[in-house]
């Protein structure tokens, strides 16, 4: 496979291949998340590899979620699957250390750093915006189907996602705003 090709169904054999249909998860299984990300940023949108870094963000584990379905040492795997640009975006997504990259995002110069290595180091527009919108997939989606996640944190996501309005697809904000928007 080339890396200018990337193939959906590969990337979905390959986490079935890694498990990813019997981790539970909010809404069902880590799988059914990953393809309701997936077609969220499809609905928004998305090119390609964006797409494919969504339905496999969760491989290398997160900030938020410390199940991993790969070691980071077999990275190479990945990208031979689903090309280096989505691993890479996966890659950035898995390594974000939240409590201190997240308040910085939207500022260009703002400090990123990475939880594997403590690096900080200033991400490029496309990375800062690439990593809002599988942001922003993952908690609207986590806020749609589980009520009780969506009580305690919509409205923080809401602020969240606000700040990070000059960031995000004017379809993900308008997704933003019909998930989480106060119900009156």
């Amino acid at each position: 496979m080339t890396n200018d090709a990337p193939s959906f169904p590969a990337a979905r054999a390959l986490l079935l291949t890694h498990g990813a249909d019997t981790v539970p998860h909010p809404g069902g299984t880590l799988l059914s998340h990953l393809d309701r990300v997936e077609t969220r940023l499809a609905a928004w949108g998305a090119r390609p590899a964006l797409r494919l870094a969504g339905l496999c963000h969760a491989f290398y584990g997160t900030d938020g979620f410390d199940e991993s379905l790969l070691p980071r040492e077999r990275r190479p795997e990945l990208a031979a699957v689903i090309g280096e640009e989505a691993e890479n975006l996966v890659h950035f997504y898995a390594s974000c250390d939240r409590d201190f990259s997240y308040t910085a995002l939207p500022d260009p110069a703002g400090p990123f750093r990475d939880r594997f290595t403590d690096e900080t180091f200033t991400p490029t527009a496309r990375q800062r915006a690439d990593f809002a919108e599988i942001t922003a997939a993952n908690e609207l989606d986590l806020a749609a189907v589980n009520p009780e996640f969506r009580t305690r944190w919509g409205d923080p996501l809401l602020r969240l996602f606000t700040r990070w309005r000059p960031l995000l697809s004017e379809a993900a904000f308008a997704d933003v705003r019909n998930v989480l928007a106060p119900r009156g």
